[in-house]
């Protein structure tokens, strides 16, 4: 499902208009993306999490040539799933 997908699927379940819909979308992901930058933990109980996490740095091979690199520390995403995600998934 993309994003479109997901705003038809919204908009015909609640009854509310798809441009309403996509506006409410797209704050929440402005909303979650500005979370993250900031450093705070984002959780929906039930559904997931989202949180930024520092990682090391680290050496890595370069894969077409076998050269040993460095990758410098940096920041990642961290998304977990949350019960309920997780029971959808396994069809319960």
């Amino acid at each position: 499902m993309n994003k479109g997908e997901l705003i038809d699927a919204v908009a015909s379940s609640t009854g509310v208009a798809k441009s309403t819909v996509d506006a409410v979308l797209n704050g929440t992901i402005d909303a979650i993306e500005g979370a993250v930058a900031k450093g705070d933990k984002v959780t929906i109980t039930g559904f997931l999490s989202v949180e930024r996490v520092q990682r090391g740095a680290r050496t890595g091979r370069n894969p077409r040539t076998g050269e040993t690199i460095n990758i410098p520390a940096g920041n990642a995403v961290k998304v977990s799933a949350g019960a309920g995600l997780k029971s959808a998934a396994k069809g319960k």
